[in-house]
């Protein structure tokens, strides 16, 4: 009989208490330490997984992964205080010497201290302690057969949308474009994509710009310099003259204002940022974004530039308590009513946030596109005849400001 989640929680404790003294050795206690593990969730791992099973690496050279529940999850062991980082990029390695039905769902990368949990169809992940497990243990539901949730539609253009991102960064930096000017190039391409759907920019027109460019790609670079030059400027400080730059704003926050060196595309890249931009980037989960930067950046990196994120079903979990539920709320009680609606929508136009440590900004991402939804369905209810709110118009009549969201790293 499954075990509860009480009995599981109990097991786990008794589990953390038993090894936090321990010096842990990958050779010499790996083996134990996973099967007492398993012994947790009440499961004897010899029933559904192996130890040192054969793989190729992507190399071609051949393997052993130190833990296989085929089609579930992959284990990576290493001693107390090793790399974890590179112990995840070695345990992807072996994907490639797996069949479609042996790939798991979850890596999961140890050092006896510490845990880093990844679900590879949701592009999330956890870090978490010995100590930390008892509360954890949730987590792997799998375990005990709480079924998979399915990926929404969203995630799912997430997740390929992630892919394609990952190809541009690696064929930048195969030209020698590296190190936190490609971290920054890359951010300047998400916002864009971001900012092409959600009213940030007029619909399409970073699309419309790109489209515009040689097909082999050389003049794209240059394209996008001139772009970033003009995103740093002010309105009233540009030259007075119409171009295929003239339609874009000024975007403020010294996001634009380093210059950095030019980048130089080919035609495959050319095609990857194109097929980037086809996707409706105002409906991808931002934790894209995080999953992203975490991915492409060193453990250094990422503490010098504060690029830790937060998932966004725990985002929501922040957010909707601290104001949306109560905005929701008051939408809810006031939308049949013309003149209260009004004075509500200037009300959601005048909200400030700011959040003082956004790392990648998914606070303030997330929070934005709340405060879209809520706004849209407020233009509903102040305009129930206006057919071209249904048909991407309510950008006329929005008037909640990207420029409301604050953030520092």
């Amino acid at each position: 009989m499954a075990l509860g989640w009480s009995e599981i929680r109990s097991r786990a404790t008794t589990f953390a208490y038993e090894w936090q003294d321990t010096e842990g050795y990958e050779k010499g206690q790996s083996q134990t330490f996973w099967n007492e593990f398993f012994e947790v969730f009440g499961i004897s791992r010899k029933r559904v997984a192996t130890f040192e099973e054969r793989s190729k690496k992507g190399s071609g050279n051949d393997g052993f992964v130190d833990m296989l529940w085929k089609g579930v999850l992959l284990i990576e062991q290493k001693s107390t205080g090793k790399d974890l980082e590179k112990a995840y990029q070695q345990a992807r390695d072996y994907f490639s010497g797996l069949s479609d039905d042996e790939l798991p769902r979850f890596i999961l990368v140890c050092d006896f201290k510490r845990f880093h949990l990844y679900d590879i169809m949701r592009g999330s992940n956890v870090l978490f302690s010995l100590h930390e497990l008892p509360s954890k243990v949730e987590l792997f539901g799998f375990m005990i057969g709480t079924p998979f949730e399915k990926p929404t539609e969203s995630e799912k253009v997430s997740i390929v949308a992630a892919e394609k991102m990952a190809k541009l960064h690696d064929s930048l930096k195969e030209i020698n474009y590296t190190g936190q000017e490609l971290e920054q190039y890359l951010v300047r391409l998400l916002f864009c994509l971001f900012a092409d759907h959600t009213s940030i920019f007029e619909k399409s027109t970073f699309h419309e710009l790109i489209s515009n460019t040689k097909s082999d790609g050389s003049d794209l670079a240059e394209t996008l310099a001139n772009l970033f030059e003009c995103l740093n400027a002010p309105i009233e400080k540009r030259l007075k003259i119409e171009d295929k730059l003239s339609a874009f704003p000024y975007v403020n926050g010294a996001l634009f204002a380093e210059r950095l060196p030019m980048a130089a595309f080919d035609e495959n890249m050319r095609k990857i940022l194109l097929e980037s931009c086809a996707f409706d980037w105002g409906h991808i989960t931002p934790s894209i974004f995080g999953s992203l930067f975490q991915v492409a950046m060193s453990d250094e990196q990422r503490r010098e530039m504060g690029a830790h994120y937060t998932e966004e079903s725990n985002i929501l979990k922040v957010i909707n308590p601290l104001f949306m539920d109560e905005l929701n709320s008051e939408f809810e009680q006031i939308k049949n009513n013309a003149k209260k609606l009004e004075i509500f929508h200037n009300k959601l136009a005048n909200l400030k946030f700011i959040d003082p440590a956004c790392g990648t900004g998914n606070f303030l991402i997330i929070a934005y596109r709340e405060l879209r939804r809520l706004e849209f369905k407020v233009l509903e209810a102040r305009f129930p005849k206006n057919a071209q709110l249904s048909m991407g118009g309510a950008t006329a009549y929005a008037k909640i400001d990207v420029d409301h969201h604050l953030g520092s790293l």
